[in-house]
């Protein structure tokens, strides 16, 4: 069965903005390299300590997703 145009369209429309997501994911991730970075150089921060706070977050997320995909009864 052939697309409708306004289905072609929105596949457009669609994928620019995909397009425009991953530019946006690609500026905050060089912003926060570029901050994390400076703080390991000026010392404030080793990338041991940010490296358990990764996995802390990481750990607390999980655990927040599964609770909410298996909510006690």
């Amino acid at each position: 069965m052939p697309r409708k145009p306004s289905s072609l369209v929105e596949g457009v429309h669609l994928a620019a903005k995909l397009a425009d997501l991953k530019e946006d994911h690609y500026r905050v991730l060089l912003a926060v390299s570029a901050v994390t970075e400076l703080l390991i150089d000026k010392g404030l921060l080793t990338r041991e300590e940010l490296e358990r706070k990764a996995e802390s977050l990481e750990r607390e997320l999980n655990g927040l997703i599964s609770a909410s995909l298996h909510p006690m009864a």
